[in-house]
This record gives C-alpha cells, structure tokens and sequence, in this order.
C-alpha cells in the first residue's frame, strides 16, 4: 500500500480509515469495530477520528478496534476550535487519550479555526508533544490565507498536515491550497473523499469501475489519491464496503479514466472559499 511522507520524513499510509458518524448509536458499535478491523488487516493502518464525533463514542470505538495492536496504528484526532486555548487544547488531549485507552496520539488536529489565536493553539500542541501525549501536531478545515498566518507562527512550521474536504465534486483546493501545501511539503488529508455518496451515481464513475474491476468508490478514492501528498480516509462502518475500498490503493487510472472524470467534474477556474462539512 502506498504511503506519505510527513514534513520530518515519517511515512504513513495513503490510504487510511475515516470515523464520523461512529460511536453514535450503541448498537452500531461491533459493527463498527469490525469495519476497523477488517481495514487495518488490509492495511488500512491510519484512523483518523475526533472528540466531536459522537462527542468522544468514535474515539472509544477505535480504542476496542485498536487493542492488541496499537504499535501497527496511526491514529489521528482532532479538538474542537473552543478546547483549543493553551489548557484547553491539554485537557481534551488527555480525556481522548483516556477514550481511546492510548498514551500517545500520533496526530493531533486542530478541527478548524475559532476564537483561539492560532499561536495560542500551536504553543499547547508544542507542549504536548514535549510531554509525549501526542507525536505530531496538524489543523483542519484551514484555506490557504490561515495556513500562510500559521507559518508566521512561532513553531507554525511544524504542522504536519492539513485535513480538509476533497473529492471529485469537490476541487477548489487545486487551484491555491493544494499546490501551496505541496510546495511546503505538508500532505493534504482528504476528509469525504466519496462527497457522502452522492459523485458515485455519476455512470462514469461506474464505466470507469467496470473496465478495472473496482466499485466507483474505488475509483473516487484513487483519484483522489492520484496525488502524492495526499492521503484519502474514507469511512464505513460496512467491513465488505471498507474491502472494496481498500482496492483503491492498487487501482492505476489511466489517462483515458482522468480525461473522462476531467470533463464530468471539471476543475476550478478561480479561487474559492474553502467548503467544509
């Protein structure tokens, strides 16, 4: 399975396990852990989740999926933009270590921007990552002009990621952020990199799919993936689903496959306001 590189040089999977909507209803919860599971003995061995998912139920979910197997996982989650202060980034830090039965997170996201000063944030990512509570430090749902104020940042420079909204019905990113994070060697993390479904009634996608032997699914996640600093975490709570998936890792297109999706999801032809879910 392909990876990533981070800025210090660490690879992680391309290819990886997203959790929203997990952890909200008791009687989803094996079956969720099991959708997990059956990613990560594919290989699918990053899991992205949140404190806001389910109000912390997706962190616990991943804390079941993960036992007996932490060393082989990289986990990533996020705070809310109203934990984010100096004590309050460190506080909600602890209490998804505690749901997730972890000592360390290896990713730590800002979930998106809010009140707090983004350099009140950073200074309380720095100093968990002093303490060992989390490895590598990252934001979420961030344009362009707040990632540009995040450099002038003391220690701004150590973001690791940028995780925001990406798929093929989705692509205002290509025309600033995402040249602009690859410039500065910051992987991009494409959060709903099916646009929740509703790209994949697209028949191209299906035509696409037939000639590989892959669901459309498959084909929306490579596509995505087509890019080497970005990393795709599509979620399901369906283990057969998360296999077909997993197939996107392998799945080459062609130039005739992007031609075709370049004419039914065309590029930006300007800048736009970042969207986020």
């Amino acid at each position: 399975m392909r990876t990533v590189k981070l800025p210090d040089g660490e690879t992680v999977q391309a290819l990886g396990l997203g959790t929203w909507h997990m952890g909200e209803r008791g009687s989803e919860h094996d079956r969720e852990v099991n959708a997990l599971k059956a990613g990560m003995d594919l290989g699918m061995t990053l899991i992205d989740t949140a404190e806001m998912y389910g109000e912390g139920g997706a962190e616990e979910v991943v804390g079941d999926a993960i036992q007996g197997r932490r060393d082989n996982v990289f986990i990533v989650s996020k705070v809310y933009p109203h934990n984010a202060s100096r004590r309050g980034a460190i506080a909600a830090c602890e209490r998804s270590l505690k749901r997730m039965r972890i000592e360390t997170i290896d990713l730590y996201l800002l979930h998106w921007r809010g009140g707090v000063p983004l350099s009140e944030t950073v200074e309380a990512f720095e100093q968990l990552k002093s303490e060992g509570k989390i490895r590598h430090w990252g934001v979420s749902n961030l344009d362009a002009g707040d990632m540009n104020e995040l450099h002038n940042v003391e220690s701004g420079n150590n973001c690791a990621t940028n995780q925001v909204l990406y798929h093929l019905g989705e692509r205002g990113i290509e025309w600033d952020l995402l040249p602009d994070c690859a410039a500065a060697k910051i992987p991009v993390m494409a959060y709903s990199p099916l646009g929740q479904g509703a790209i994949l009634f697209e028949p191209a996608l299906q035509q696409i799919g037939d000639k590989h032997g892959a669901t459309p699914a498959a084909v929306a996640i490579a596509w995505v993936m087509r890019h080497e600093h970005v990393i795709a975490i599509p979620k399901s709570s369906d283990a057969e689903r998360v296999r077909q998936n997993a197939a996107a890792s392998d799945l080459k297109l062609d130039a005739e496959d992007l031609a075709l999706l370049e004419d039914v999801f065309p590029p930006p032809n300007g800048p736009s306001r970042l969207a986020i879910l």
